[in-house]
């Protein structure tokens, strides 16, 4: 079995969620997953979708720098 990997669940929680470390360490197991979006369904964006939208709105220059 494999445990948590604690600082990288930290790290997500204090710099990703904003949350306080009393916040966090509050959290159960489950809750934490549900707010990083664990188990939601998505996908996360492939290579091919970024290129899709990059083709679709590509940068403008306005002007030289």
């Amino acid at each position: 079995m494999q445990g948590f990997d604690w600082p990288k669940l930290l790290r997500a929680g204090l710099r990703g969620l904003g949350l306080r470390p009393d916040e966090f360490w509050a959290l159960t197991p489950a809750e934490l997953r549900l707010m990083l979006g664990e188990d939601s369904g998505e996908v996360p964006m492939g290579r091919s979708r970024l290129e899709e939208l990059i083709a679709a709105f590509p940068d403008e220059v306005k002007g030289e720098v």
